[in-house]
């Protein structure tokens, strides 16, 4: 193990060796690659639906939320001087928002003298040394930033280098590969426009260093919302899960949606990015406010066709982190079980409800259909009969060992995920009685009984058996 862990370390650092954290690509740097430019463009010649709404928006001179950002926006794609400078006149005014100025600053070049350029520069410098924090949204703000003004001193340099081999391969990465941090629906969209500025300006893919988060990252954004959607006067949105039970936030919504977009985006042939974009690309859930018109301009792509998102499974699970998600079908009043940063959710007939398990709870423990799995509240110890399909115990001890004891089959020892899940998989057709109790270990790790309710250890076995000739276990998917 040690052997892998030095040579993995050793290819990371032959890696680094060969980044380049100097910018050399010209105005405009931040997302408006070539391609992606001539695709936009592409849309106004056609007067697509999206860019009629985004165009409808801004010539009528709407209060749009973020100004700088939409205007530059339609400057870019229309060449129209005039609402150029609306975005140069809000990003010299009091405009404090680090992302957007540094659009405006790398989108609007042609526009700026030499002096408004020097001022906004200086500006945008200022502030990204003021925007501390660690998290996504903060690194992506200093990010744009530094890569915006970046010119022939290559001030840049350190900054991005920092945040290549620091914040990210070194912290953030392997936290989201083992599962200590997890980046909620909405928060991807600043993970993704940070992998789209570095891989446009740097040729570096973030990706690379937590590649499975990555493989599975896209059907967790499917199916990390809940079914029913929410009528707007705007559009449909899809709401993505949150905790407590709030009112849903729609500019929450509108950016988990951005994410996915963006995330297609950023690489479009992958096959799970073709089943998110199946589920993107429906016309009733495109952003129409002021809010959401520029991003689902800016990143939707509607000439790729994408795959129907039926074909996915409708179970996500993801063991180290623990969040877990599973709907009884794919229609939109189909029954929902969710676990999200370690608070689990039944969603049915449109409404959420948090789960307490709080309290005193029965030894026979009653299951919760939700289509051909069953959810079942955990407890110490436990029995429940099973009529085959997938069992979900949740609401145990996170990573922790149970003996799982099921009628004619030998005891097996097995570990809960982060959140205290045990996933179990059975035979449709089998019904039985299952038993679960927490394994006792001593100092040395070995086996020396089952957890009872008054804490006294009883004998019990250890077995590594399979459920009539599937193993049984926590589960992956």
């Amino acid at each position: 193990m040690w052997r892998t862990l030095i040579l993995a370390a050793l290819l990371t650092l032959a890696a680094s060796a060969q980044d380049e954290f100097r910018v050399y690509t010209e105005h405009p740097r931040l997302f408006l690659t070539t391609q992606r430019l001539r695709l936009l463009k592409r849309e106004r010649d056609r007067d697509s639906m999206r860019w009629r709404q985004f165009d409808l928006l801004v010539r009528a001179s709407a209060q749009m939320r973020e100004p700088g950002f939409a205007l530059a926006l339609h400057y870019e794609v229309t060449g129209d001087a005039g609402i150029g400078r609306r975005a140069v006149d809000w990003a010299l005014g009091p405009g404090a928002d680090l992302r957007q100025l540094a659009l405006v600053y790398d989108w609007c070049q042609p526009l700026l003298s030499a002096a408004q350029s020097k001022t906004l520069a200086a500006k945008i410098s200022r502030l990204a040394g003021q925007r501390a924090g660690t998290d996504v949204e903060a690194v992506r703000d200093r990010v744009l930033a530094f890569i915006a003004v970046s010119d022939d001193t290559h001030a840049e340099e350190s900054a991005l280098r920092e945040t290549v081999l620091e914040w990210w391969r070194r912290e953030t990465a392997p936290q989201l590969a083992s599962g200590q941090a997890v980046i909620s629906p909405d928060q991807l969209f600043a993970l993704f426009e940070t992998l789209h500025a570095i891989r446009d300006n740097l040729k570096i893919d973030l990706r690379e260093n937590a590649a499975d988060y990555f493989r599975e990252l896209p059907t967790y954004q499917v199916l990390a919302n809940y079914p029913a959607p929410l009528a707007a006067p705007e559009n449909e949105y899809r709401i993505p899960v949150y905790q407590g039970s709030g009112e849903p936030d729609l500019d929450r919504a509108a950016l988990a949606r951005a994410a996915g977009l963006s995330a297609v985006a950023f690489d479009n042939n992958a096959l799970e990015n073709q089943y998110l974009q199946g589920w993107l690309i429906q016309d009733r859930f495109m952003l129409q406010g002021v809010f959401g018109a520029p991003y689902e301009f800016l990143w939707a792509n509607p000439y790729q066709p994408g795959l129907s998102y039926f074909q996915l499974p409708v179970f996500f699970h993801d063991k180290h982190s623990g969040a877990l998600f599973l709907r009884s079908n794919w229609e939109d009043d189909a029954i929902w079980f969710g676990i999200y940063q370690g608070e689990a959710q039944l969603f049915r007939e449109g409404r959420v409800t948090v789960l307490n398990h709080k309290g005193p709870l029965a030894r026979k423990a009653e299951a919760i259909p939700v289509g051909d799995a069953s959810v079942v509240l955990g407890r110490n110890p436990m029995q429940f009969p099973m009529e085959g399909g997938r069992v979900l115990v949740v609401a145990l001890k996170p990573r922790a060992k149970y003996l799982v004891e099921t009628d004619d089959e030998e005891m097996m020892e097995l570990e809960t995920d982060g959140a205290g899940t045990l996933v179990l998989e059975y035979p449709g057709d089998w019904a039985a009685g299952v038993r679960i109790q927490e394994a006792m270990h001593g100092s040395d790790g070995t086996q020396v009984g089952v957890g009872s309710p008054g804490g006294q250890p009883r004998a019990g076995v250890a077995g590594g058996g399979r459920i009539n000739g599937r193993a049984a276990g926590v589960s992956t998917r």
